[in-house]
């Protein structure tokens, strides 16, 4: 699919975007394993999140609803039935690393599977955990998927995460839920904490002290009324839309400002952004409120250490605003983009080249000076939702029509994107 972007004028009005994809996931997940009924409004419209609903009915819950809207009839820790197929995990990571954890703990054996560019992504990060904890892993070449899982009766661990990832930590986190006794997670950079918010959420006896998390093993969790907030990772394009584009002024509704995620607007106000959040309540656990922006000149900035893992899904269209900021941007630690969707370091420098954007590839991360100017370009999404929607956004500042190959890539997270940024301008 290809779609024409024209140059805006500017960004104007109100919109609301689509529910947190990372909260959604785990919704989904642990209200399954909840005794009774779990109500979750404004789920996430991606194809990730339904692929996680998906495998979560061949695992035999029921689940009714259509569009954002979903009653899950969670079971209890022991109500899973052995797949009848192999669970497919479709593009997504977040389904079958966390819910590897889960499948760990069962009494039979499961498959689970992805497409073409997942049957790519690594995975000893989350099978390594889970052997310690006592599950057998099989995966092609030791490493990638298919997982073939063999269930076990697991025994807690004290793990100490190798590099952050909120991922691994939910896997071993979800493991440890079917483990007599504490399992700990230790993490040295702290990662998004959807995982800690929701277990309490849901009854879990979960303590966070300093940089450990320890969960008691096999508790009752109980089904919930939950509200998904929307994505903040989403907004990160619209955010930075209006920031490029001169005569911009937006609000965005109803988005989750979870503090392990604020490091986006951090990092943009630290740019010069001009970014304000008039409104701000709590829901469900998690903070959640209203975001202003304006057109703003932005110095530029350096993504590395610790923000390079807390930034490291909106890399991509921050890429793009440090081309047209005052100074720059540099990338490093951030090797972890090689092992998404697609090689994103390659994809974001080939993409910028075409813009006509002076970049350098960098082994982990990229350089890329400021003050350029964008002209028209065809772009490839690569098959990567974050690339097309990125480089969408650079088409905004260009000097004429861009096209975007393979624009329907979107739709892995954010299938409602071309029609809210056509609403903008």
């Amino acid at each position: 699919m290809q779609q024409r972007i024209s140059p805006a004028s500017a960004l104007t009005g109100s919109i609301t975007l689509p529910g947190d994809k990372s909260i959604s996931h785990r919704y989904a997940m642990i209200a399954s394993l909840a005794e009774g009924d779990t109500r979750i409004v404004n789920y996430s419209t991606g194809a990730d999140c339904h692929s996680t609903l998906e495998c979560m009915r061949v695992l035999g819950i029921e689940i009714e609803g259509q569009g954002t809207e979903f009653v899950i009839h969670g079971k209890g820790l022991d109500g899973l039935r052995a797949a009848t197929r192999d669970l497919d995990a479709g593009n997504s990571g977040s389904t079958i690393r966390m819910l590897s954890g889960i499948l760990a703990g069962q009494t039979f054996r499961s498959r689970i599977f992805g497409d073409e560019s997942l049957s790519r992504r690594p995975m000893q990060r989350i099978m390594k955990p889970l052997a310690e904890m006592g599950a057998h892993i099989r995966a092609r070449d030791d490493k990638f998927p298919p997982l073939e899982i063999e269930g076990a009766k697991l025994h807690p661990i004290d793990y100490a995460l190798p590099v952050p990832s909120a991922q691994v930590k939910t896997c071993v986190l979800l493991a440890g839920l079917f483990a007599e006794g504490e399992t700990t997670v230790t993490e040295t950079v702290r990662s998004r904490d959807h995982t800690e918010i929701a277990l309490r959420e849901f009854g879990a006896d979960l303590r966070v002290t300093r940089q450990k998390i320890t969960l008691t093993g096999r508790p009752k969790l109980t089904g919930r009324e939950l509200v998904v907030p929307s994505d903040l990772s989403s907004a990160a394009f619209f955010l930075v839309a209006a920031l490029l584009v001169p005569g911009s002024l937006l609000s965005i509704h109803g988005v989750g400002l979870n503090p392990t995620r604020s490091a986006l607007l951090d990092f943009l106000c630290g740019m010069g952004a001009k970014i304000q959040i008039p409104e701000l309540e709590s829901v469900n656990g998690e903070l959640v409120g209203e975001i202003q922006v304006q057109h703003s000149v932005v110095r530029g900035g350096v993504i590395e250490g610790g923000l390079a893992a807390a930034l490291i899904d909106e890399i991509p269209v921050l890429a793009v605003l440090g081309a047209a900021s005052e100074e720059g941007l540099t990338v490093k630690g951030a090797a972890e983009l090689r092992v998404k969707e697609t090689d994103r370091i390659r994809t974001v420098v080939d993409n910028l080249r075409r813009l006509g954007v002076e970049a350098e590839e960098l082994p982990d991360g990229m350089a890329i000076p400021g003050r350029q100017k964008f002209r028209a370009a065809e772009f490839d999404s690569f098959g990567d939702h974050r690339i097309a929607m990125a480089f969408a956004v650079a088409a905004l500042r260009a000097d004429g029509e861009s096209v975007i190959h393979g624009a329907e890539a979107a739709s892995v997270s954010f299938p409602e994107f071309w029609n809210t940024l056509a609403r903008c301008y």
